[in-house]
């Protein structure tokens, strides 16, 4: 269980997120609540080199990630929007970016990819360390809520359950066994780092994600264009109804979907917005400058890591953020029931 202070210092941010998301509905922007927090437990950063040295040490030199990765060519985008629809999230100023070209994932690590990493290693993740995770009340059981006596009052669709980790995302009453091929949650940063290294990968930086998000197309909402539903066909996994408390599912899937689900963008890449946030290598800041800038890699520190993409939790009411522009940020120690990575790497990993 988080430490007490760890746990009100979460609080207190989801708060903030919650206030600052009612003021930019106020100015009239989309809502920004805190559709991705999660827990925050501390300052990663002991961790985070402990994860580097760990996986290093453990891949004996040999590499085992066996997702597919796709050549994205180099080339240079605007990143960012001048028209952005959370002001607090830091999206603007919209800027020319010049990006090498690079190797992407081509589907969210799944819950296979994460169990061959984790017995070929024998890795513990985060959240199995701390004893819980986040989840969102509407995927628990009744029996697993009775014993649940506290919520986040700024987000209390957010609960804290006891052994709820990548193995059981919804806590002990729960299995992936029939959900191999769908991402792995409750990741931190540092246990995306472990499982990339171990790879012989990386994690991607944000404008690397950005880039391979919009898939070659310019100034556009989305990785396939501006409708969100071309010719009414579902592109991605989001949340249809009311948030939270009606997912009709309209998508075909009230939870995360596999990752091979819905079309690919132009590079190819599945999944890159909605189903689960994904972390990128670089360090939370919410001011950019305008200037033309290559291979960017964010702030040299901080104390959150961006994470982009939105997850199947995420409504334009509340969390309009399966924007390629949007971002989204947490602790590196932290994990939930919407969170998960993909890896990049400079040259193709060799396969065993």
């Amino acid at each position: 269980m988080a430490a007490p202070a760890a746990a009100r210092a979460w609080l207190s941010r989801c708060l903030f997120s919650l206030l600052l998301g009612l003021a930019a509905a106020a100015g009239g922007a989309a809502p920004g609540g805190a559709c991705g927090c999660s827990a925050s437990r501390g300052r990663g950063d002991p961790r985070e080199a402990a994860a580097r040295r760990y996986s290093a040490a453990a891949s004996g030199g040999r590499s085992a990630g066996r997702t597919p990765m796709v050549a994205i060519p180099g080339g240079v985008f605007t990143m960012g929007t001048d028209e952005p629809a959370i002001q607090q999230d830091g999206e603007w100023p919209a800027r020319r970016v010049h990006i090498n070209s690079f190797y992407m994932d081509q589907y969210e690590v799944s819950n296979e990819e994460f169990e061959r990493f984790v017995n070929s290693t024998g890795y513990v993740t985060e959240a199995e360390k701390f004893g819980d995770s986040f989840v969102f009340e509407g995927m628990l059981s009744e029996e697993v809520k009775a014993d649940i006596h506290q919520a986040v009052a700024a987000a209390p669709w957010w609960l804290p359950v006891k052994g709820a980790n990548w193995k059981h995302p919804e806590g002990p009453d729960s299995s992936i066994s029939n959900r191999m091929d769908h991402p792995v949650l409750h990741v931190s940063w540092n246990d995306a780092v472990a499982f990339c290294t171990w790879a012989r990968k990386r994690l991607p930086t944000e404008a690397e994600w950005e880039y391979s998000c919009r898939g070659g197309l310019e100034n556009r909402l989305f990785p396939w264009g501006n409708k969100l539903q071309p010719k009414g066909q579902h592109y991605a996994n989001i949340w249809q109804g009311t948030f939270p408390t009606n997912n009709t599912a309209e998508d075909g899937y009230k939870g995360t979907a596999p990752v091979t689900a819905f079309p690919p963008n132009g590079y190819g890449l599945y999944n890159i917005v909605g189903n689960a946030w994904e972390w990128t290598s670089d360090w939370w800041a919410v001011r950019h400058s305008a200037d033309e800038v290559h291979n960017p890699k964010g702030p040299s520190s901080g104390t959150d890591r961006v994470k982009k993409g939105g997850s199947y939790m995420c409504h334009k009411s509340y969390c309009y953020r399966y924007r390629c522009a949007a971002r989204s940020q947490n602790t590196p120690d932290s994990s939930a029931s919407n969170l998960g990575f993909r890896c990049a790497a400079d040259t193709l990993p060799e396969l065993q």
